[in-house]
């Protein structure tokens, strides 16, 4: 724990106490010092009884800047682990437990986020000079709004997530073809689509071909600040039949997730239990198209956002599927928002061929309903066998 710093005892002009700390050995903060200095009448001058040697110049130390935050991480993880206590047992033990292996992982090391805030630096810097370059109109975009160049610049954000912040190891991906059209089927879960995003990046850095994914994404996301251009601009597409079966057609690598809203907004107690996959549209959507069906499964998005609460007449107010309540959402404010830094496995099984059936089947629901049930089961499955592997939700 940092040493507690004594607070400045001056007063505002709104009449209330000032929250900054008081410079050492003096009463007020740099602010207060100076004005308190300023109303301070001289004292009466006398003549010296007798000269005083000259003394050396000495140059004033530089003023020091009032810090940013007036709490450290410790700090914080004291308060998180003191409210903490009013949780379910379940809950509570999980978040206690997260706690200590943040604690003991490093992630509280200077350097650290040092390093964080270099990359969240440069990253605002390609974004700059992105923006330039396109208010010159200096861009192309292909017929769905994918960007490339924009992809590019926002790659080593991706990866600073995938590789530094959830650590997430990606197996299977020789599961993929190197080239024609193939459905990727995945669970969903984590209140944001961050697993779409971290399936996308380790299909395109760690696959032999670096095939760009296009996940087709419910008609809410986009409606979300800033995700409309992000989600297009990346290569995604609006979550409908016609436009799945186009992309297929066209030989590209296509993600859905068959639970929606029902994965994203599932509640802490029931995760990793998957929600019913739709219709089968996706299994229409393949067979039509006769491309194989990839089963993906997520471990680790789960615990970024624990759901505790779903607030229903809030969500339906604001137009949203649902408005989540977390161990640190809306407690923390805009820092309720942060993931937490858990471990992720993206885990790729093996392909369901669907080249040996009939077109006509697609229009079959029992035959539908079948493949379907199939692919969520083998979903599940991997889910099942990650999960009876991993030791830690922040460790692996």
């Amino acid at each position: 724990m940092s040493t507690a710093r004594t607070q400045c005892e001056a007063v505002t002009q709104a009449g209330e106490r000032c929250r900054l700390p008081a410079r050492p050995g003096s009463r007020y903060c740099h602010i207060h010092q100076r004005a308190a200095a300023a109303e301070t009448p001289s004292a009466p001058v006398s003549a010296p009884a007798e000269t005083a040697p000259p003394q050396p110049a000495v140059e004033p130390e530089p003023e020091a800047r009032p810090p940013l935050l007036t709490f450290s991480a410790e700090e914080v993880l004291a308060y998180l682990r003191d409210k903490a206590q009013v949780l379910p047992e379940e809950l509570r033990d999980f978040v206690l437990k997260g706690i200590d292996e943040i604690e003991e992982s490093g992630w509280l090391d200077a350097d650290t986020w040092r390093g964080i805030g270099y990359v969240l630096q440069v990253a605002a810097q390609t974004q700059l000079d992105m923006l330039k370059r396109r208010l010159r109109g200096e861009y192309e975009v292909d017929a769905w709004g994918y960007d490339p160049e924009f992809t590019d610049y926002i790659l080593p954000l991706a990866g600073f997530f995938f590789n530094k912040y959830w650590r997430v190891e990606m197996n299977g991906l020789d599961h993929i073809p190197v080239e024609g059209r193939a459905l990727m089927v995945a669970n969903h879960s984590g209140i944001l689509p961050l697993d779409g995003a971290m399936i996308s990046y380790g299909v395109r850095e760690y696959h032999p071909a670096h095939r760009l994914v296009r996940a087709l994404v419910a008609d809410w996301f986009p409606t979300l600040p800033f995700f409309s251009l992000l989600l297009t601009r990346t290569g995604q597409v609006l979550a409908h039949p016609d436009n799945g079966r186009r992309l297929l057609e066209q030989e590209e690598l296509v993600l859905v997730f068959p639970e929606g809203y029902k994965g994203v907004g599932k509640h802490f107690r029931d995760r990793y239990k998957l929600a019913r996959f739709g219709r089968g549209g996706f299994v229409r959507m393949a067979i039509e198209a006769r491309a194989p069906i990839i089963p993906v499964s997520v471990v680790g998005a789960e615990e970024t956002y624990p759901l505790l609460y779903n607030l229903k007449p809030l969500a339906r107010l604001l137009g949203f599927p649902y408005f989540p309540i977390t161990p640190t959402f809306p407690w923390l404010g805009p820092l309720g928002l942060i993931p937490l830094p858990t471990k992720w496995f993206i885990d790729i099984g093996e392909p369901i061929d669907t080249s040996q059936y009939d077109s006509e089947l697609a229009a079959n629901p029992a035959f539908v309903s079948d493949i379907t049930d199939l692919v969520r089961t083998k979903v599940q499955e991997q889910i099942d066998g990650r999960l009876a592997r991993r030791k830690s939700v922040f460790s692996g």
